[in-house]
């Protein structure tokens, strides 16, 4: 065995939120691992990625033997606690991916973006996974001054890299007409992005692969893991291949804590709005909802008449640490009341009816990776920053290409292979995220104040790496 050996225990968990309680089936666990057994290919992880990955790979070969292995049960993690938004941009810009490879392979990693949009629609529908997909657009609002220069350049970026059909600028009153959000001066508008039901869907996918014949394994805690075997609490898995699809939890594993720092975000959800709200601010047709503010919020309309809203500014915990303690933030659950109070002062002192939250897994140079390490034989994906919901779909892909051997243009995108360097040691690495996320924090409050885009927020982006 190599030495990633957990060292979090059983302890720390995500938090499920409105998901998993307007899932339309009661929640009835998988047993866990109680022997050891082989496989072909063991996946860590019964989230977004492991589950694609699941599902791409029986319909590449119905005959590899799979087996997913799951602390909780599958979605539990940020899969199923997310804001719902299965847009096609990743966190990292198309100039870096061309200073990588070439401008071409940059352009076609966008555009496999855009498409797996659809892709993601397209397995719903075709696998009857109740996951409310619909393709409604992408909105980033500029809801003050010191926004809309930042805003109003996406469009002409996207044009720029050939996509010009698909994101364009709203103005005030055309923005209104997608929703009618309080001091909102424009917006950027990305047709080709969707808003789903995220348990719905990570629980139905769970449903298709056991039907397509992989073992899903829920309540199963992995110890460890090295080239071939998976040491878990119930047994020993010996695989061909290990895919560690574990995101923000990685850090758990000896030997990972640098690979990504897990940042908090958390989310609330509202009760179900009557009717005469909706009559008064639109939103039928269920765009998801940003701003240009740089603490991230995002918001969405869910299936059942709530809105659903969530953003970052919980700290960041030395020794990227991990803890269920760490969700409960009430600081930052009032920031987020606040924030809908603003978008709309229609809602008042409307009820909250869920709270919750868990990391997301930001890489030192903010890429998402996927690849596969010949010697070994395990394979990896994630780094998402918290947009993995289509970007899970198309690393599943991408991984079934590569452990399957089929070369296709998938495989040959900037993305794949890469490595990300590793965060520096603590106490450095506490200090400077703390710092970075405190002073970006406070260009918000002073951009707000006086309207201009703040210059200190540049600086603390290019630090990050942003």
């Amino acid at each position: 065995m190599s030495d990633t050996t957990a060292t979090t225990g059983g302890r720390e968990r995500g938090g499920p939120g409105i998901w998993f309680a307007t899932l339309p089936q009661p929640l009835v666990p998988r047993p866990a691992l109680a022997e050891d057994i082989d496989c072909d290919v063991a996946v860590i992880g019964g989230g977004f990625t492991g589950l694609w990955t699941s599902y791409y790979l029986k319909k590449a070969d119905p005959a590899l033997r799979i087996v997913v292995l799951e602390r909780e049960v599958a979605g539990w993690g940020a899969s199923g606690r997310n804001g719902g938004w299965c847009h096609p941009y990743l966190p990292v810009s198309l100039e870096t991916l061309a200073e990588q490879s070439d401008r071409e392979r940059a352009v076609a990693t966008q555009r496999a973006m855009y498409q797996t949009v659809d892709e993601v629609g397209r397995v719903t529908a075709e696998e009857g996974i109740e996951a409310h997909f619909h393709k409604g657009g992408l909105l980033s609002l500029a809801t003050g001054p010191e926004q809309l220069e930042r805003v109003a350049e996406e469009p002409p970026y996207y044009a720029s890299w050939g996509f010009g059909d698909l994101v364009r600028w709203l103005d005030a009153e055309e923005a209104a007409q997608q929703v009618r959000v309080a001091g909102c001066l424009g917006a950027s508008y990305t047709s080709q992005s969707a808003v789903v039901h995220p348990a719905g869907l990570a629980r139905g996918l769970a449903e298709v692969i056991e039907r397509l014949g992989v073992t899903v394994y829920e309540g199963t805690l992995v110890r460890g893991f090295g080239p071939g075997l998976v040491e878990c609490a119930g047994g020993r898995v010996r695989a061909r291949y290990l895919v560690r699809a574990t995101e923000g939890y990685t850090t758990g594993f000896s030997g990972h804590a640098r690979r990504f720092i897990p940042i908090y975000s958390l989310m609330i959800a509202t009760e179900p709005l009557p009717d005469r709200f909706w009559d008064e601010v639109g939103w039928s047709d269920r765009a998801t909802l940003g701003d240009g503010r740089h603490l991230y919020i995002y918001a969405a309309r869910t299936p059942d008449g709530r809105i659903a809203i969530g953003g970052r500014g919980a700290p960041y915990h030395f020794g990227s640490t991990v803890n269920r303690r760490f969700e409960e933030m009430p600081e930052v659950f009032e920031k987020l009341r606040g924030v809908l109070r603003c978008f709309f002062p229609a809602l008042g002192d409307v009820p909250v009816t869920h709270r919750w939250g868990g990391p997301l897994a930001i890489p030192r140079d903010w890429q998402p990776s996927v690849g596969v390490d010949a010697t070994t034989g395990i394979a990896w994906a994630g780094g998402y920053v918290g947009d993995g919901v289509a970007t899970s779909n198309l690393f599943g892909r991408i991984l079934a290409d590569l452990l399957t051997g089929r070369q296709s243009e998938l495989v040959r995108l900037p993305l794949v292979g890469h490595r990300n360097p590793l965060w520096e040691p603590e106490p450095l690495r506490w200090l400077g995220v703390s710092t970075s996320m405190r002073l970006l924090a406070r260009a918000d409050r002073t951009e707000a104040h006086s309207g201009r885009p703040s210059v200190m927020a540049k600086a603390v982006k290019r630090v990050l790496g942003v």
